[in-house]
């Protein structure tokens, strides 16, 4: 029985090929976008190298100081405040600190280019999982020393030196300071914002003043739970430890706010900071409305599915008047409607599957984000299927069901009333 459905399905879709073609345009073309945007979102912040240990890490990225004027200041975290307080607690496993990144200039004789250059202390190399093309990173003697060791990416060797291979040793100019090479990791998407660089230097070579009190700054921490499960008891340390930070001018500031979090939610924190308190990490409100766009999104063809559905069914009013004269039951025209709408949207799923896979390649190698390379996983490929088989009960069943409750006489009539 289900063989013959999908033949008569296959029938009625070479029947009115623009019909057909609208169709499928409209469900290829919106799991094209969703998919798209599910995998640049899950690049993002998915647990990918180097932040393989996500369900680990907790995140300093920024703070909030509220004056007592009505005043507020987002910023990141000054390195003082990092080293003094967060460094120093004793729930995690590691915390590792570092900068922004900052483009720097270098020159390939008269050539400049402009290289991410990113400070960072070695416990960096401990929480983070680099995999390294050569060499190593440096340890906590060559920070302790200020010593001039760098770690470059790929991308880095490629240009500067010409080779990936034999770089380790040789010495890299960036902003008119000499470096030496110690090591060569593979390229970090400029996605991953805690981890990205092209070149990597020790803290102690910054030539900011690391020891001036006071809260804001350009550095951010990295936490590292002994296990997933520490996450909660790392946070309610960390809430308890910003309590005990003197404020530098307690005339002038009303309270600090800053917290260790998820690496979505201290994204999200300022993102929704201002339609939510800074103490609400804001994430629910943005899958909130993450949600709601996705859904009217896919709302959207739904509808015009259900539409076009009717139409094409109405004009099969003679075949249901007949087969329901034959005896066929409501439930059997259902079954059978449903068959062939799931046919036409899985065929619509499979396209869009590959019209996605095509956009991604094509994003990747225009490079619009330095070093991201986007894929489709299993995971993703099970959600586009998930939503395929969505596409087609939300637009087969009212037509389905409309059609099924014709009488014979009205539906051999055309179905009219």
């Amino acid at each position: 029985m289900l063989l013959s459905y999908l033949k008569i399905a296959w029938k009625v879709l070479l029947r009115r090929k623009f019909f057909t073609f609208i169709s499928l345009f409209g469900i290829s073309f919106t799991l094209m976008v969703l998919l798209v945007v599910v995998a640049m979102f899950d690049h993002a912040v998915g647990a990918h190298a180097p932040e393989t240990r996500l369900n680990r890490m907790l995140f300093v990225n920024f703070l909030h100081i509220k004056y007592k004027n009505g005043g507020n200041q987002n910023s990141p975290a000054s390195y003082y405040l990092l080293d003094r307080y967060v460094r120093h607690l004793k729930t995690p496993e590691k915390v590792a600190v570092h900068s922004m990144f900052h483009a720097t200039p270098s020159y390939v004789g008269n050539n400049r280019i402009d290289l991410d250059l990113k400070y960072t202390d070695h416990v960096f190399w401990q929480v983070l999982d680099f995999t390294f093309r050569d060499g190593k990173p440096f340890s906590d003697s060559e920070m302790k020393s200020a010593a001039r060791v760098a770690v470059i990416n790929q991308s880095t060797a490629r240009k500067y030196f010409g080779t990936e291979q034999g770089v380790v040793g040789r010495t890299i100019e960036i902003n008119q300071s000499a470096y030496r090479v110690i090591g060569v990791v593979e390229d970090v998407p400029v996605i991953r914002l805690s981890s990205y660089a092209d070149v990597w230097v020790p803290l102690s070579t910054s030539p900011n003043n690391l020891n001036q009190v006071r809260l804001d700054g350009e550095y951010s921490a990295i936490i590292l739970a002994k296990s997933a499960s520490e996450k909660a008891a790392v946070q309610a340390e960390f809430d308890q430890m910003v309590k005990r930070i003197p404020l530098p001018d307690p005339k002038g500031m009303d309270y600090l706010d800053v917290h260790a979090d998820q690496m979505l939610a201290s994204y999200s924190r300022q993102i929704m900071s201002p339609l939510t308190d800074y103490s609400s990490d804001g994430t629910a409100l943005l899958y909130s409305i993450l949600s709601g766009i996705a859904l009217l999104f896919m709302m959207l063809p739904a509808l015009n599915l259900v539409n076009i559905n009717v139409s094409r069914i109405m004009e099969r009013s003679s075949e249901i008047g007949v087969r329901k004269a034959f005896g066929a039951t409501s439930r059997t025209l259902i079954g059978q409607f449903l068959v062939e709408n799931i046919f036409l949207t899985t065929i619509g799923g499979l396209l869009g599957l590959v019209l996605a896979y095509v956009a991604l390649q094509l994003i990747s190698g225009a490079q619009l984000l330095a070093y991201s390379h986007f894929e489709l996983n299993l995971r993703i490929f099970g959600w586009a299927l998930l939503v395929t088989l969505l596409f087609g009960l939300l637009s087969g069943v009212y037509p389905a069901f409309k059609m099924s409750r014709l009488m014979p006489v009205q539906a051999l009539k055309g179905g009219s009333k």
